[in-house]
């Protein structure tokens, strides 16, 4: 059998690296539980407003100008070109969206030359709202029920158990992320975390197959053992996999804008968990399960014929 390139015992720092887990994880409830969520216009409701300017303009010209006319709480970002402005108006502030619309336009049309182009108006009620947040955590949990189901199947039971505690380790500290540093948390975050889950549930079968692979290779290995040894093997797969979508979201974080900023961002921090977790949650959960190789080999058949 060939030598792995990393020959890293990885589960003697487990210890340490779980305890930061727990930690990570624990602050995240708290902040969830005090902090909240600074839920986007998605989730509390609010008026959606698109302009179109005839030339490039900079946001903190919008955002004054809306300010100067009471609409100092709107959100203003990019939509699409520099000269396509979205502005969120939450539902705090009141009027109908006629009302608010032509508020906006009239806030921007100052000190203009040409006119400010109103390309569509979208009111978002609070009932659709509340309605979307259920959507979202139903989403969430659907989606790792599924994996879990998924996994069970295709490994053994005790393999869903790491994957499910893994998955909800990172969607945890993701979310809890949002609310630590109070991210707008809006469909866009949701979709984030979705990914998030996919692109860590597939790291994790990738070891999960290759510690299935060992355990008939290396029978009179420990778990332990071929945990590690396999967690070694994939590991240049994990991190150039891990580097590629770290690097192609680094550019977005920093000049993706408003439209993608919370998107980014939570990509980012949960691939980081996720290629964490896939090395101290899922894998190293198998250890307490008390999984074993004759648990992996089928057995011999009774009737079976020597050659």
């Amino acid at each position: 059998m060939a030598q792995p390139m990393f020959k890293i015992d990885f589960m003697r720092y487990a210890p340490v690296m779980l305890a930061l887990s727990g930690l990570l994880v624990l602050i995240s409830l708290i902040s969830l539980a005090t902090r909240g969520l600074n839920l986007g216009i998605d989730f509390t409701g609010g008026t959606l407003v698109e302009v179109q300017y005839p030339a490039p303009v900079e946001l903190e010209q919008v955002h004054a100008a809306l300010a100067g006319q009471g609409l100092d709480k709107a959100v203003v970002q990019y939509f699409g070109t520099r000269s396509e402005v979205l502005v969120r108006i939450p539902a705090s502030v009141t009027g109908s969206s006629g009302e608010l619309s032509t508020r906006v336009l009239e806030a921007l049309a100052i000190g203009q030359a040409e006119k400010v182009a109103l390309k569509r108006v979208e009111f978002v009620g609070p009932q659709v709202g509340s309605e979307l947040i259920t959507n979202a955590l139903l989403a969430l949990l659907y989606a790792i029920l599924a994996i879990g189901a998924y996994v069970a199947f295709r490994f053994e039971y005790r393999f869903a158990i790491g994957a499910i505690v893994s998955l909800l380790h990172d969607a945890i500290i993701t979310v809890g992320f949002c609310s630590l540093f109070q991210i707008e948390f809006d469909l866009t975050v949701v979709a984030a975390v979705l990914t998030v889950i996919g692109y860590s549930i597939n790291d994790t079968v990738v070891i999960y197959d290759r510690i299935r692979e060992n355990f008939p290779r290396m029978r009179k290995a420990s778990t332990r053992e071929v945990i590690n040894r396999s967690v070694n093997e994939t590991m240049t797969r994990t991190i150039v996999t891990t580097a590629t979508v770290v690097l192609a979201l680094l550019p977005l974080v920093f000049f993706g804008g408003d439209a993608i900023h919370s998107f980014s961002l939570a990509m980012l921090l949960g691939v980081i968990a996720g290629c964490y977790s896939t090395i101290y949650v899922a894998s190293w959960s198998l250890l307490p399960t008390g999984l074993s190789a004759r648990d992996l080999i089928p057995p011999p058949k009774e009737n079976a014929q020597t050659p």
